[in-house]
């Protein structure tokens, strides 16, 4: 499937600023702070989003500090709004966060609709979004898998959009391919898939169908061995993007010899 746009496949563009990794990862989940910082830096990438409402970035001073382990001079800092039900939360949180860190502009926007799913509350996340853009942050936002929001929120002034592959944590994989694909097809701005990888091969297939890039936590942090499975998403963004690059055979109901016929020995 190819896109309309052109995206370099060194890179990742979002906001203006390139990223040599396409692979973004959570904070959250880990045994330790240490744990938090090996991981990190096995998976190679360079944004890493933190949950404002959960996580110490400076809000108490008597508790570790997650920028520590994860320093802003080495990594950009993704505030999110884990844990926020509507819009007002959502907004007020990332106000925080942009105080917090120094002005800070790009966030990442969850608006949650129940606690049971963790499934985005969409008019709430419409809502937010609004707000945001207008307020000057540049907006990454978690979405369900509909070709129409998305493209609503790409025509606020989303600088992108990020369907979830399947429920926050669960570990199912891409349940529906089609939805993304008609996501990505329309999508002006990188479309990310967020929520449900559960190993390394969702993170490829996730990829192969053209997103630009994937969000995960569980997935590394829920692991048996974190650090390595870190690595192997690692890897599996890059096989994947260089799959979709390269093009994949189209399927067919026929077997093809691998070696030519024309010219054999009888």
């Amino acid at each position: 499937m190819q896109r309309n746009d052109q995206a370099a496949s060194e890179g990742l563009t979002i906001a203006g600023i390139t990223y040599g990794s396409r692979l973004l990862v959570g904070s959250g989940k880990y045994k330790d702070l240490e744990e938090t910082r090996l991981a990190t830096e096995a998976s190679g990438a360079n944004i890493i989003t933190v949950a404002i409402r959960r996580v110490n970035i400076g809000q108490d001073p008597n508790v570790p500090n997650l920028l520590d382990a994860v320093p802003p001079s080495k990594y950009t800092i993704l505030p999110n709004t884990a844990g926020c039900y509507n819009a007002k939360d959502a907004v007020y949180t990332l106000q925080l966060a942009r105080e917090l860190l120094n002005g800070h502009k790009l966030v990442k926007l969850e608006v949650l609709g129940d606690e049971k799913t963790l499934f985005p509350n969409m008019p709430e996340t419409l809502k937010a979004a609004e707000t945001l853009v207008q307020d000057g942050f540049d907006v990454m936002v978690y979405c369900s898998d509909d070709p129409i929001q998305a493209k609503m929120l790409e025509e606020i002034g989303c600088c992108a959009v990020m369907p979830l592959a399947s429920l926050i944590g669960s570990g199912m994989g891409i349940l529906n391919p089609w939805n993304l694909s008609l996501i990505i097809d329309q999508a002006k701005v990188p479309v990310l898939v967020d929520a449900g990888v559960g190993t390394a091969s969702d993170a490829a297939i996730a990829m192969e169908l053209g997103c630009d890039g994937v969000l995960m936590n569980t997935a590394i942090a829920g692991a048996k061995d974190p650090i390595r499975m870190a690595h192997a998403m690692k890897l599996a963004i890059e096989a994947g993007r260089e799959a979709f690059l390269a093009g994949r055979i189209p399927r067919k109901f026929a077997a093809s010899p691998s070696s030519p016929m024309a010219g054999r020995v009888a």
